[in-house]
């Protein structure tokens, strides 16, 4: 009896081992956000909106500006907040360490955990230049103003204008003109833990290279694979290689320990008839695909097994935005609450499927290399107005967004094992409870 009650004891503890897993499992998609913009005069009530969250997969929220009424409705929905500064507040918040605590003492919740301040948004290429000199201060003010034991980041929201290489990869780098103003701040970020955060939109990338093979890569479909011929690393799709620019970008200037949180991401589902892409089938694919490819858990060819911090464009539409028709349509929902589309974020855990649109043949003039698929032509210039911005203006943004050469799919999946270790697990209990 001794040994046959050992052997239950320690199926048990297998057992229980084996529910700890699950539920690490079923919560690991806290990395999942979304973004609240608030151009628009018919968003639905804030009580609406949490209810709204708290039926999804949902995390993290991004506010651009104080929402105090939004924040309380989602007290207790383990929903945290990245709290954003709108650039029009900075100079005082950089002047005066008083108006910084009076802020945090105004805008900081009890009630619901707040991840980061965000000071500014895309305000090293505003085209203000009274701007950058006081970013460094203001963010210095805030933290300074934080509670004893603040577990809240300090930091600032970047447009992929901030690099200026990304092709291959393995290259990329910030502009030295924004030496002066972004170098004090990634020391800040690096001293006190806090991500470098910043907004890539493959969109843009195939909005100025539409052919086909650029629309597959940027929608997380097959394709041939493009190979970063420095580093000998693969790349199946334009979210990873733009993060890897990022990240060899901070390597570069040894910050390895700062890490990315992708602010905004997303894709328009209707566009202006001269806006290439934008369309219901695009955006599912591509924010349905993301999320995919963030619950897998995967990384990227750099960094892989890790997932990143992701926060979606947008929740809703903003329909008092200005400029193209697109800018008014990147919302996951519509106002009345119902889905624009399908983009896997069911809090049942289910993922929606895999969206695979079978792309038209390659451009004429393509060129074909052998196992390498076809080879664009270099940087995509993206000139686009930045979908995030919060002030009611549109924000230029010029920047070079990367179109990497090609090769094969990479294998590592982080998911993969989990699931060979709950198999090893689960074998484990059976033969010891025999």
């Amino acid at each position: 009896m001794g040994i046959a009650n050992r052997r239950w004891q320690d199926a048990a503890t297998i057992l229980v081992l084996l529910q700890l897993f699950l539920f690490h499992s079923a919560t690991s998609q806290s990395f999942i956000g979304v973004n609240y913009g608030t151009i628009a005069d018919n968003l639905p009530p804030a009580a609406s909106t949490a209810s709204l969250l708290m039926s999804t997969s949902i995390g993290k929220l991004r506010l651009y500006e104080p929402q105090a009424e939004l924040v309380a409705a989602l007290a207790g929905s383990n929903i945290s907040i990245l709290l954003g500064i709108p650039n029009g507040d900075v100079p005082s918040l950089a002047n005066s360490p008083a108006a910084a605590a009076s802020w945090v003492a105004a805008n900081i919740p009890t009630t619901v955990p707040v991840s980061a301040i965000s000071v500014g948004n895309e305000l090293l290429n505003s085209g203000d230049s009274t701007l950058p000199p006081l970013l460094l201060p203001a963010m210095q003010n805030l933290l300074a103003a934080l509670p004893a034991g603040s577990t809240t980041k300090i930091s600032t929201v970047h447009s992929m204008a901030v690099l200026s290489a990304s092709d291959p990869p393995s290259s990329g780098a910030f502009h030295p003109d924004l030496a002066g103003s972004l170098d004090p701040v990634l020391d800040f970020l690096h001293a006190n833990g806090a991500p470098f955060m910043i907004n890539p939109y493959p969109y843009f990338a195939y909005a100025s290279d539409t052919r086909p093979e650029t629309l597959a890569f940027c929608l997380f479909q097959p394709n041939a694979g493009r190979v970063d011929a420095v580093s000998g690393l693969t790349y199946t799709n334009m979210f990873d290689a733009q993060l890897d620019a990022i990240r060899a970008a901070l390597d570069a200037k040894g910050y390895n320990g700062v890490d990315i949180v992708i602010a905004e991401t997303g894709w328009p589902y209707k566009g202006d008839a001269d806006e290439a892409g934008a369309t219901v089938e695009n955006a599912r694919a591509y924010n349905a695909n993301l999320v995919a490819h963030l619950k897998s858990q995967v990384g990227t060819p750099r960094t892989p097994g890790k997932s990143v911090d992701t926060y979606i464009f947008a929740l809703y539409d903003e329909d008092l935005k200005g400029g193209p028709e697109s800018e008014r349509s990147f919302g996951l929902y519509k106002t009345d609450l119902t889905a624009n589309y399908d983009a896997g974020l069911a809090k049942s855990g289910a993922t929606a499927a895999p969206t695979i649109l079978t792309p038209p043949p390659p451009a004429q003039g393509s060129t074909l290399q052998p196992s390498r698929g076809v080879t664009p032509t270099g940087f995509c210039q993206t000139t686009a107005t930045v979908p995030g911005s919060t002030q009611g203006q549109q924000v230029p943004l010029n920047s070079y967004c990367y179109i990497p050469g090609g090769a094969v799919s990479r294998q590592a999946d982080a998911g993969t094992w989990r699931l060979v270790w709950f198999g090893v697990l689960l074998c484990m209990a059976m033969v010891i409870g025999k």
